[in-house]
């Protein structure tokens, strides 16, 4: 049985051919490859873009659609989560995805299930179809000539599974990738850093992908203020000015905090062509993991 908990659950060459099926499902269009399966959510931690995204994904292709209330699951009443997942098999999912504020639990899960287990983000592990999107953003818009292009990721890398996907994926695909963050925000890591966002780096990059500040993951203010940390590191477009590069981020956008609200309207800035992708990339991976199990 295959899942999807990390990046490396797929070789390059299958997610060439997932960006294929991501290509034609951009059309938007219904399709009945799912009819008669089933897709079960469940969601440990909030979430809109991503359980939106999927949902819609599975619907698409066909399939039903079970959302689980977290806020009434047993787990809350003391139930392991051995049983939870007894209980999830029970009901015969041909897919089921799960997020959950501790890093691991998709991993456990699929251990005891009959069907597919896709990872919708787990603490600061990783959120794997995250990443497939941004990968697939970045691929269209450079005609998939995106060896040795120069991306910056940008602000609290440390507590971030967007990060942590994006690198190890990026990295296999051959971007190079400079992390910009403060100390307290930077991973130990053999990639190239700076603790500045200056004009230097932004006239090698071709790609930012600005994150997050992981407030909630914190187990103590940083900062004295967003303020203070947006001063130096939100992406502003007198910063930018008229570099030619894309602007990336997972979502959802703390303006003027991340991204300020001119660079927000700025074509460059594809945050929303990421949502699109997102659907489409999700259909593909359901597509594959369902189908192919």
């Amino acid at each position: 049985m295959r899942h999807l908990i990390t990046t490396k659950d797929f070789n390059k060459d299958e997610i060439l051919e997932l960006f294929k099926d991501t290509k034609e499902f951009l059309d938007e269009k219904p399709r009945t490859l799912l009819e008669g399966k089933s897709v079960t959510t469940i969601f440990f931690e909030n979430s809109t873009r991503t359980l939106s995204s999927f949902e819609s994904a599975a619907q698409r292709l066909g399939a039903k659609v079970l959302r689980l209330d977290t806020s009434r699951s047993s787990l809350r009443k003391g139930e392991t989560l051995y049983d939870t997942a007894m209980i999830l098999d029970s009901m015969s999912p041909n897919a089921i995805i799960v997020r959950h504020a501790y890093s691991g639990v998709p991993h456990i899960l699929a251990k005891h299930m009959h069907c597919p287990v896709l990872n919708g983000g787990d603490g600061k592990h990783a959120h794997p179809t995250q990443a497939l999107l941004d990968l697939f953003t970045i691929w269209t818009h450079f005609k998939g000539k995106i060896k040795d292009k120069i991306i910056l990721i940008v602000g609290d890398i440390k507590n971030s599974r967007v990060a942590a996907s994006n690198i190890e994926l990026l990295n296999r695909f051959g971007l190079k990738i400079i992390l910009v963050a403060p100390p307290h925000f930077m991973p130990h890591s053999n990639l190239e850093k700076s603790y500045k966002l200056d004009d230097k780096l932004i006239d090698k990059a071709d790609i930012i992908m600005s994150l997050r500040t992981q407030t909630e993951r914190h187990n103590k203010s940083i900062y004295a203020s967003l303020k203070d940390y947006a001063n130096d590191f939100c992406i502003q477009s007198n910063l930018i000015k008229n570099k030619k590069l894309i602007l990336l981020h997972p979502g959802p956008v703390n303006r003027n905090t991340d991204i300020s609200d001119e660079m927000m309207s700025d074509k460059r800035t594809l945050v929303l062509q990421q949502v699109k992708n997102g659907v489409a990339i999700r259909m593909a991976v359901l597509k594959k993991l369902i189908l192919e199990n």
